[in-house]
């Protein structure tokens, strides 16, 4: 025995069907699905076939509901309504990623080592991290939330500061017990260095300039992507110039020592920025996070560079 539901007509006949008994026209109904006038007029036809009956009397300029046609109607126009409800109803339920962009840097060494406690935290919202150097139109390329290293002066007033930028050498613990230990030793190192011009101070020939040094090191390796250059420096491969906020949980949990005599400010900082001034619900969530978890580095900031009085941790 067939299952009742093979016996049902295909939805997009009932449909073009429905659309046509209320308006009581083919064309405006093909006119109400964005549809070919013949478009409906076969789904009609295709439907009454199925059926086995007419559903309309067709005149010259108009056409009425048979007593068939009338039945099916009554009961159909207000099963679509309902679907048609519930859809959408169901449409808006399901919560959309939350995009949050930044560079590839900060993403890999600020945000993704603290996901785990966001998605403990919220484990049934989406976010979709958007990591490119490249600067982002938010509205444009679909971005709720954006991390942006800039002057002040080049963030739009509504941008939420989040951290200053300190640049520091690190290095793994047996590298720094060598180019820590005297002021010159350091430059004769192998320099690891972020090949990006637009990052000026973090090539080390202005820095250690700055800082009265010789620029003759042992060798320079040079990696395109600030991650990279960290990396290196993990594995043992040289020194580099750390982004102190990018680096706290390296520091504290000892892959690398930071050379805070030698701590430098930077113009720019860190700034967050959102789409809308009234996100939805899952953006302001995120945005909540991201706070919260700019304090935290905040505080360990003001431990490790001593701004609090205590002493310091994993510095040189």
């Amino acid at each position: 025995m067939a299952h009742p539901l093979l016996n049902l007509p295909p939805l997009d006949a009932l449909r073009g069907f429905v659309a046509a008994a209320r308006r009581l026209s083919i064309t405006a109904a093909a006119q109400d699905l964005c549809l070919t006038q013949s478009a409906v007029s076969r789904q009609v036809q295709a439907l009454e076939e199925r059926l086995g009956t007419p559903l309309f009397v067709r005149g010259n300029r108009a056409i009425a509901l048979t007593d068939a046609g009338r039945q099916l109607f009554d009961l159909a126009s207000p099963w679509l309504d309902r679907l048609a409800e519930l859809s959408d109803a169901l449409q808006h339920t399901t919560a959309r990623p939350v995009t949050v962009s930044a560079s590839i840097g900060v993403a890999a060494l600020w945000i993704l080592p603290r996901l785990g406690a966001f998605q403990a935290e919220h484990p049934d919202l989406d976010l979709r991290m958007a990591t490119s150097n490249r600067l982002m139109d938010l509205r444009q390329d679909g971005v709720d939330l954006a991390i942006r290293y800039a002057p002040p002066s080049a963030v739009p007033a509504d941008a939420v500061r989040l951290f200053d930028e300190d640049v520091v050498p690190v290095a793994s613990p047996a590298i720094a017990a060598a180019a820590f230990a005297t002021p010159e030793a350091l430059a004769r190192q192998v320099l690891l260095e972020l090949d990006d011009a637009s990052r000026p101070f973090l090539h080390w020939a202005p820095w250690l300039q700055r800082h009265g040094l010789p620029h003759h090191p042992q060798a320079t390796l040079r990696f395109n992507q600030y991650d990279q250059v960290i990396q290196a420096a993990i594995e043992g491969n040289g020194v580099a110039l750390g982004r102190l906020a990018l680096l706290l949980p390296l520091l504290r949990d000892g892959r690398l020592v930071a050379q805070m005599g030698r701590r430098t400010r930077i113009e720019h900082a860190y700034w967050l920025l959102q789409a809308t001034p009234q996100p939805r619900r899952e953006v302001a969530l995120v945005h909540a996070w991201l706070q919260r978890q700019v304090a935290i580095t905040s505080q360990e900031l003001a431990r490790l560079t001593g701004e609090d009085g205590r002493d310091t941790a994993q510095a040189a």
